[in-house]
């Protein structure tokens, strides 16, 4: 039983679903992901803050001038993979080496790349570093905008190594992103994963279904109870249940299933099955701040709804409709301390204010730098024990001094980038934060004003192998039997970069740990 049918949901399901023998049901709280902007590449966030998102807020956050951020997840089949800005990085293998170090046996970057390797359809062939023939397209971009193009050439011009290819063996560098696309169109893990599993008759999959319940015999977790067309059902599970709602969804179910912190369950009147401290601690995730210059020339993606570009679109599935957004980035290291890099640049060929969701009213381009190794750790709890009632999330942005200093550090060099002569014919005046803004305190107290989100959750469901960690290095809740955790939640530290790929990751490394036990299981069993 697979609760949630986001980007790790959705690969489990399609990938257990495999095994004839092996009968599947995936509950998702959303719907289908029929919406025609959840396909189209460059409309992703017409999607914010609609029936396809939890559309969740942070508690006012301290060092951010007590601003309360908004944070997009998808609620849709494919999850935030149906709504994300497609790019498909897998972060540093340092960070996975760095999981092993702290005793998750079987994480380390030589034990999880084939599992990249084997999700991956990638355009430029099978290789040391790709795989060719998965579900999954890693494609380049179509139409990249002549100025995404300038600033890898502004980028070089600064110092920084040119980078085609940010999952081989260096993040460092600057280049354009690749992007789980196929024919112009989005690729989420429902597409790639699912929608070739769905005629499988031993695969269930049930929508509009909000799990509110875990159900424990005991110790073991034997059902989920969840809400669908207004009634209340139940759903037993003859082997596992598999929590993969995500970064947020996992630990408030597990919470609202008397799996957490026990005195703060006995306070909202939930009953304890295992005192589990560690749920929804440990929460990190990936801040942004923005440069944002006017364009000398109307060719920002301003223009991707004009009727050329919608009819070139829907004749060709080329053009500005294919943009991801973010189309060029780069990786750079602030931190003496740190060997890998701790900054990474999302550059949109358009004015991307408030995420998308205030249509810009001039051309423009921005530069993002985003801190990819935060030091600062929130957490998530319960507000109530109503589960249809979002968690409290604190991200605890900025805690640690030094995230405020690399941000600060991060627009710095992104300035450098854009006043190279590669960008000049594009260049106008700088808009945010301003020519008068050039001090260390002045552009921190504009980072602490502006700075949001970049949609990478992680960490509330720790794996690790001490007693204290949420899940073990077999993702197998501690305390309980039976129930298991496969998503974004499960990262003991935040990948460098976008978590899209590391996620869908997981979730294969899980399935075929599921399927190795079975396997071992039913070898073990007498034969007449």
């Amino acid at each position: 039983m697979i609760v949630g049918g986001g980007t790790a949901g959705c690969v489990l399901a399609g990938r257990l679903s495999e095994d004839p023998d092996c009968r599947v049901l995936l509950l998702e709280a959303g719907g289908e992901d029929r919406r025609a902007e959840i396909h189209i590449p460059a409309a992703f966030s017409k999607l914010f803050k609609t029936e396809v998102d939890w559309a969740y807020e942070t508690v006012p956050q301290p060092r951010l001038y007590d601003r309360a951020l908004y944070w997009p997840r998808g609620k849709v089949l494919g999850g935030s993979s149906s709504m994300n800005a497609m790019i498909y990085i897998r972060g540093a293998a340092a960070d996975y080496d760095g999981w092993a170090a702290a005793g998750c046996t079987g994480w380390g970057f030589a034990d999880v790349l084939p599992y990249f390797k084997r999700s991956e359809d990638h355009v430029r062939g099978p290789s040391a570093w790709h795989g060719k023939g998965g579900p999954v397209p890693v494609t380049d971009p179509l139409d990249p905008s002549p100025v995404s193009l300038a600033f890898v050439e502004a980028a070089l011009q600064a110092g920084l190594p040119r980078n085609d290819d940010f999952n081989g063996p260096t993040l460092k560098g600057a280049g354009l992103y690749q992007l789980t696309q196929r024919g112009g169109r989005r690729v989420s893990s429902a597409a790639a994963f699912l929608r070739p599993a769905r005629s499988r008759p031993n695969l269930r999959i049930e929508t509009g279904a909000l799990a509110t319940r875990i159900v424990f015999d005991g110790q073991r977790a034997v059902g989920v109870e969840f809400l669908q067309g207004g009634a209340s059902h139940r759903v037993d599970a003859v082997r596992e249940v598999l929590l993969c709602g995500g970064t947020v969804n996992s630990p408030q179910l597990l919470m609202l299933s008397g799996v957490g912190p026990a005195n703060d369950l006995r306070q909202l009147g939930l009953p304890v099955t295992a005192d589990r401290p560690a749920v929804g601690a440990n929460l990190q995730d990936h801040p942004i701040a923005g440069l944002r210059y006017r364009l000398r020339r109307p060719i920002s993606l301003m223009n991707a709804e004009g009727a050329v570009s919608v009819l070139r679109y829907l004749t060709t599935r080329r053009g500005m409709l294919t943009s991801n957004v973010a189309e060029a980035g780069a990786f750079v290291r602030t931190r003496a301390d740190d060997p890998e890099p701790d900054v990474q640049y999302h550059v949109a060929p358009v004015l991307y204010e408030d995420h998308g969701l205030r249509p810009p009213t001039e051309h423009g381009f921005s530069i993002g730098p985003t801190l990819v190794a935060p030091r600062s750790v929130g957490r998530l709890a319960l507000r109530s024990a109503d589960p249809t009632e979002p968690p409290l999330i604190d991200p605890n942005y900025l805690a640690d001094e030094a995230d405020l200093t690399s941000l600060v550090k991060g627009l710095k060099v992104g300035r450098e980038i854009a006043l190279q002569p590669a960008l000049a014919s594009f260049r106008g005046e700088e808009l945010t934060p301003g020519p008068h803004v050039h001090t260390d305190d002045a552009l921190a107290a504009y980072v602490r004003a502006t700075c949001e989100t970049l949609y990478h959750p992680a960490g509330t469901c720790r794996m690790g192998a001490d007693n204290d960690s949420v899940v073990d290095p077999d993702l197998r809740v501690r305390g309980v039997e039976g129930l298991r955790v496969v998503d974004a939640s499960v990262m003991p530290t935040i990948v460098r970069g976008n978590t899209n790929a590391p996620t869908m990751m997981i979730a294969e490394k899980a399935a075929d740990l599921l399927r190795m036990e079975r396997g071992a299981e039913a070898a073990s069993q007498p034969h007449a």
